[in-house]
């Protein structure tokens, strides 16, 4: 409901004013509508779609199981069958506990990268597996058999090998960062030919070349068939979001398209 400056309150809401209330995109609310998850139930003598106080209460769900990390799928099962509430809150309880304990970890992690900081040390190949975890080692050992003889490598190799831990952190932070931007596009639907999908992937080729070597987009082409074609790759996209390896894939063979046009 929303207060009129003479006293009278409106029952039904513009798409513009939810968003505002709800801290939403139109965009969003659009494509809430149109995968059917919620659609306004009246519109405006002029055609515009009005959100009623039921619509409202549904959207409102929508929003806290999104922010407690619901695909939209799964919040559409739950809303069509409320008895499944309970189930899908254990496991992202559960969800929520793991990613605190791997949150004060890297806190540690990070306090401890500030204090060799002060001594401008390398990062050692303990600080790395604490960083990137226990198969960190064996990846690179497989990236130097496939990539050793490549200028890439090479030029990778003499870039990070003076990197201290606090580096490696924030490789690891616009790691991160370059996740949450796939997994935001993908969240929304966006197609991986989509703007916000190939500017994930551009960021991505950007994040290598300034940290690592000179990325071209036909070098990243050959990278992105890594994702899909190679089983450690794949499984640790996929883990992130089911599809994510293909996603990440074609996102980077359409931006590569993008640059060279």
């Amino acid at each position: 409901m929303v207060d009129m400056t003479d006293g009278t309150q409106l029952t039904t809401l513009t798409v513009g004013q939810v968003a505002d209330q709800l801290d939403l995109t139109v965009r969003t609310l659009h494509h809430y509508d149109e995968i059917g998850l919620l659609t306004p139930s009246e519109r405006s003598p002029a055609g515009y779609r009005l959100y009623t106080p039921d619509d409202l209460a549904r959207l409102q769900h929508v929003v806290v199981y999104r922010r407690l990390g619901f695909t939209l799928e799964e919040v559409a099962l739950v809303l069509e069958h409320p008895e499944s509430v309970a189930q899908h809150l254990r496991r992202q309880r559960a969800a929520v506990m793991s990613r605190l304990d791997e949150m004060r970890d890297l806190v540690v992690a990070i306090d401890r990268a500030l204090e060799r900081e002060m001594n401008n040390q390398p990062a050692t190949p303990e600080d790395m597996k604490e960083l990137f975890g226990e198969g960190f080692h064996d990846g690179q050992q497989e990236a130097e058999q496939r990539w050793g003889d490549t200028d890439a490598w090479k030029q990778s190799q003499e870039r990070t090998k003076h990197f201290t831990k606090a580096d490696w952190v924030e490789v690891k932070a616009e790691t991160d960062a370059l996740h949450k931007a796939f997994t935001d596009a993908m969240d929304s639907g966006e197609p991986p030919t989509s703007e916000a999908a190939m500017d994930a992937a551009e960021m991505h080729r950007q994040h290598i070349t300034s940290r690592f070597y000179d990325c071209s987009p036909a070098f990243h082409r050959n990278l992105a068939d890594l994702y899909t074609s190679d089983p450690r790759y794949e499984a640790s996209y996929d883990e992130i979001r089911p599809g994510m390896s293909r996603y990440v894939r074609d996102a980077i063979y359409a931006n590569a398209d993008r640059q060279e046009a």
